[in-house]
């Protein structure tokens, strides 16, 4: 019997750490379930960061082929969800590095040509993304983890690397940067 199933009988049933398993064992339907169960919430975060929707789908394939790679370096200690968010967010940090000088505009006739598929999930208000694009991608990293999928502060700080009071420091300055950014713009 394998450490890793041990540790879910230790610490009651984990159906990640069983698809871990499968898969390091050579079943790829394993990782295909991991996959389907986590991609929303890694384009979600990817998105948050990145904020434009082909940006983040090519982070959220990123991650994954990165996940697919490196499975065998997982070890368990905490859980696949937090392992993977630490990695989406530092995937989508890197992305947003990556990308902060190219311009994000497109002259009008492009716009007009291009059409915009429904499904895109561009249902964020229009003077929220604004704000967003002005914040660092740390900042979106963190409102996203907590807004957009709901992690406690407790698995923020695992997805980020720090401690609880730091993610919550953190935070509470994300929120206070967006808030200022945000009255500011309404001011205008």
């Amino acid at each position: 019997m394998s450490a890793v199933i041990d540790k879910t009988k230790a610490l009651g049933f984990d159906e990640d750490l069983l698809l871990v398993e499968r898969f390091l064992a050579g079943d790829t339907s394993a990782f295909e379930s991991l996959y389907a169960k986590y991609y929303d919430k890694v384009f979600s975060l990817a998105r948050g960061v990145l904020l434009g929707y082909d940006e983040a789908q090519d982070a959220t394939q990123e991650v994954f082929a990165l996940v697919h790679r490196h499975l065998h370096r997982f070890d368990g200690r905490s859980r696949f969800s937090t392992w993977l968010f630490r990695i989406a967010v530092n995937r989508s940090i890197q992305e947003a590095r990556r990308h902060k000088h190219s311009s994000r505009n497109v002259q009008l006739s492009e716009a007009i040509a291009q059409e915009a598929p429904a499904d895109r999930g561009d249902d964020i208000d229009p003077r929220v993304q604004e704000i967003l694009t002005k914040l660092a991608p740390r900042d979106r990293a963190l409102l996203a983890l907590f807004y957009w999928d709901e992690l406690s502060l407790t698995e923020i700080a695992v997805s980020l690397d720090c401690g609880v009071n730091a993610a919550k420091t953190r935070l509470y300055r994300a929120r206070e940067r967006f808030r200022m950014l945000y009255e500011q713009e309404g001011d205008k």
